[in-house]
């Protein structure tokens, strides 16, 4: 099976029992704009683009929410500790939209869509939520074209500052994804 459309990806995920479960268990804590992305939905793409049957490791579950009124980091914290209550095994990450611009350096984000159209990459740049009735709704701001033809590039955010572009090689070089998928062209700048 070979993954061309949005469909195809919303289908893949929504016969996922435990993509399932987490999307369920994130749910459950009412985030005002939230989404599980990046690495949750782009490896499960890779994985049947490559004909990976078991599902590959990833690192962390991304839970993103923009809340203005609360930004501190503690409140993040305690999200994640009721996620972890729910789903102990699940390496959980949670992180308010609405005060992690300043990692980057950028201006702020004026939602999780906005801040996930700022990734680094656009093979990452996705997210995937659920809607009143458990529905399966994927948001990919710079399209699925890119990470279902297995390709790694920068977004728009991530090419023309230097700053921005060291950021963008130094993730290429951490997650090393070739390792895990060996079809994936990944594009260099350069950001010396």
């Amino acid at each position: 099976m070979i993954i061309t459309t949005e469909r195809e990806i919303i289908a893949l995920i929504q016969e996922d029992k435990w993509m399932m479960k987490l999307l369920k268990c994130a749910k459950s804590l009412n985030l005002p704009d939230w989404w599980i992305c990046a690495g949750f939905v782009r490896s499960k793409i890779w994985d049947v683009q490559h004909g990976i049957d078991e599902r590959t490791t990833i690192p962390d579950i991304d839970v993103i929410y923009y809340d203005r009124k609360s930004i501190e980091k503690s409140v993040e914290k305690e999200y994640e500790k009721a996620l972890i209550r729910l789903l102990p095994t699940v390496p959980w990450s949670v992180k308010n939209q609405a005060r992690m611009h300043s990692i980057y350096n950028i201006s702020p984000y004026s939602s999780s869509v906005d801040a996930i159209s700022k990734f680094p990459e656009t093979a990452t740049a996705l997210g995937v939520k659920l809607d009143v009735q458990n529905n399966v709704i994927l948001t990919a701001p710079h399209g699925i074209e890119d990470v279902v033809n297995l390709r790694v590039k920068p977004t728009p955010s991530f090419c023309g500052q230097k700053e921005q572009m060291k950021i963008y090689e130094e993730r290429i070089r951490e997650k090393n994804w070739q390792v895990v998928w060996d079809k994936v062209e990944i594009s260099r700048l350069d950001s010396k």
